[in-house]
């Protein structure tokens, strides 16, 4: 029998911000901070830090992310959610920012590179100079504090020699700049010079203007190739008309000329989904009707809705990848226990045969020779009577050869019958186990994970750390709440300790409970407050349970329900494990519920 895990799995899409949104994104941040002073500095994860920025009329959350899919520096209406003790690089910072004032935020020519720049008062309550260097480089995203001679203090990721040969990033070396990409910068080379390297080039035009002009993304070369060719069309740079080649320095002088003059706006391109695809400091045209283009008000704004929900998703796999891999061991552990027991069980089938081997050799005792290594006799077990072979210990005498086989039948049925125990011990170990993937495929916040890792710990699956206090457990956290169209209220529990306190505790016994059939999922209930609900309110939890299950993209689930007063807990089972009988079953398509 073969067990599978389904493990939620969370799509990731690298798009890195290029060096003139790069620029825009500076400047909106030099406008809105300098002069503003640091009051608080926050470690989320070790890819983000997060300083409250306090201005002359408000506070606001700045956010500097080192993700290899989602790298930036921006202002943020998001909080992300905090570690109990800060990591010893945000504590330095604590320590060397804070109370520190901004005094500029720039960006060397068109790098993915934004410097913030502080002046702090150090111990002897002296004012000096400290940056912070934030580069947005994908995977090489890193955030470097340097001080007033340009000397590394230290990084939120260090790079020694083992690394990487051409840069190190370790505390007292002198910084320095990402190797220069072999582009030409708009910022000082002449529009003209840009496009005869471009012509020169040779390659498509699209992938020509990326290669040659810095500080671009693929998604403006290809809206540029797009706008001076009127197409789709595949046209070569080295083989543009006259016409073409006028039209490719215009645009390319536009390009500068929003690049100096600073006019470029937040564009977020979504597919027809409505995902968010991309983004860009220009209007976007060439994807058509097939796409849609929304304006934001600032980069900060298009960068916290673009990646907000990703960050998210990420920010939980992170935090949850060791309880991820402590549940896939003991998933697979109990797997293979269960298939060895099973081996064992099957070998027991045969016991029978045992026994007769017994019956034979105590009823022809007077048959057998001491020392024989077999006997054949007559099996009277046999309709046919035919004659059975059997294995004798030549060290024993034909007695105790006839109690070796009783010995052996016993065991045998006494084996049969504590596997096939433990083999049901086992199987609802993984359905509890299989409870418990679900619930942490589905949690979307730190409170959630604490939860189940107090789960785990009170199980016997996890052990409490140290330091921690023991039978300390998280505030418990309330169940998702919904409402019907008719106004009823749907309460959903989050994990299999929430689900045991919202069936066995809150619910009242008339309320419906709810759950997917064989599928794990959210226990589910339909606060009646003593009214009979109408078809449509029952359809609408059904719904809700099965969003809230594994079986949430499926169009067409299973859910069974039944009054909280037919559904109870076994004495001594898992969490999140009940029995109900006087059940009902609606299939239904998934929805998240109001």
């Amino acid at each position: 029998m073969m067990y599978n895990i389904c493990i939620y799995d969370i799509e990731v899409i690298f798009l890195a911000l290029d060096g003139v949104f790069t620029r825009f994104l500076s400047n909106e941040l030099n406008t809105n901070l300098v002069g503003a002073r640091v009051s608080q500095i926050h470690q989320p994860n070790k890819d983000e830090l997060v300083l409250n920025i306090r201005t002359f009329s408000h506070s606001v959350k700045l956010l500097i992310s080192t993700r290899a899919n989602s790298p930036r520096v921006s202002l943020t209406e998001t909080s992300p959610e905090n570690p109990a003790s800060p990591p010893m690089f945000c504590m330095l910072l604590r320590k060397r920012l804070g109370g520190a004032k901004i005094c500029s935020i720039r960006q060397p020519g068109l790098e993915r590179i934004i410097f913030i720049d502080f002046d702090a008062s150090n111990e002897l309550g002296d004012i000096v100079r400290l940056t912070l260097a934030c580069e947005i480089m994908g995977r090489y995203s890193n955030v470097i504090f340097i001080d007033h001679n340009g000397t590394v203090i230290d990084s939120l990721k260090r790079v020694d020699p083992s690394m990487s040969s051409q840069r190190i990033v370790l505390p007292g070396v002198a910084y320095s700049l990402p190797p220069a990409q072999d582009k030409l910068s708009l910022l000082d080379t002449q529009s003209s010079d840009v496009t005869k390297a471009i012509i020169a080039r040779g390659d498509k035009l699209d992938k020509a203007i990326l290669s040659v002009v810095m500080g671009i993304s693929p998604i403006i070369s290809r809206e540029l190739a797009y706008r001076i060719c009127g197409s789709s069309e595949t046209v070569y740079s080295d083989q543009l008309s006259s016409n073409y080649r006028n039209r490719l320095e215009y645009y390319i002088s536009k390009l500068s000329g929003i690049i100096f003059d600073n006019i470029g706006s937040p564009y977020c391109i979504y597919d027809e989904n409505g995902k968010p695809k991309d983004m860009s400091f220009m209007d976007i045209t060439q994807y058509g009707t097939f796409y849609s283009v929304k304006k934001f008000e600032s980069f900060s704004a298009l960068l916290d809705s673009f990646y907000s929900e990703r960050d998210k998703a990420e920010r939980i796999k992170a935090k949850s990848q060791d309880l991820l891999r402590l549940l896939t061991n003991a998933f697979e552990r109990t797997a293979r226990k269960i298939n060895s027991q099973q081996t064992e069980l099957d070998a027991c089938a045969d016991r029978e045969h045992l026994r007769i081997c017994g019956d034979l050799l105590q009823a022809n005792l007077y048959k057998i020779e001491k020392g024989s290594a077999f006997v054949v006799l007559d099996n009277f077990y046999d309709e046919n009577m035919g004659q059975l072979r059997i294995t004798l210990d030549p060290s024993k005498s034909p007695s105790q050869n006839a109690q070796r086989y009783y010995k052996e039948y016993r065991k045998a049925k006494t084996a049969e019958h504590v596997l096939k125990e433990q083999i049901e011990l086992a199987k609802a170990e993984l359905q509890y186990l299989d409870n418990v993937f679900d619930a942490l495929s589905r949690a979307e916040t730190e409170a959630e994970l604490a939860e189940i890792r107090m789960e785990l710990i009170q199980t016997g699956y996890l052990k409490q750390q140290k330091g921690n206090r023991k039978g300390k457990d998280p505030k418990p956290l309330p169940p998702l709440e919904f409402r019907t169209k008719d106004g009823m209220k749907v309460l959903v529990g989050r994990n299999n300790r929430q689900n045991d306190t919202l069936t066995l505790k809150t619910a009242s016994k008339n309320d419906v409970w709810f759950h997917t059939q064989d599928i794990p999922g959210s226990h589910t209930v339909l606060v009646t407050e003593g009214k009979t609900p109408c078809e449509e309110s029952i359809i609408e939890a059904a719904q809700i349970a099965a969003y809230h299950s594994r079986a949430s993209s499926s169009s067409r689930v299973a859910v069974d329900y039944t009054l909280i007063k037919n559904v109870s807990k076994p004495q001594g089972a898992r969490p999140g494990m009940v029995i109900f009988v006087k059940n009902k079953t609606v299939y239904v398509e998934p929805k998240c519920g109001e």
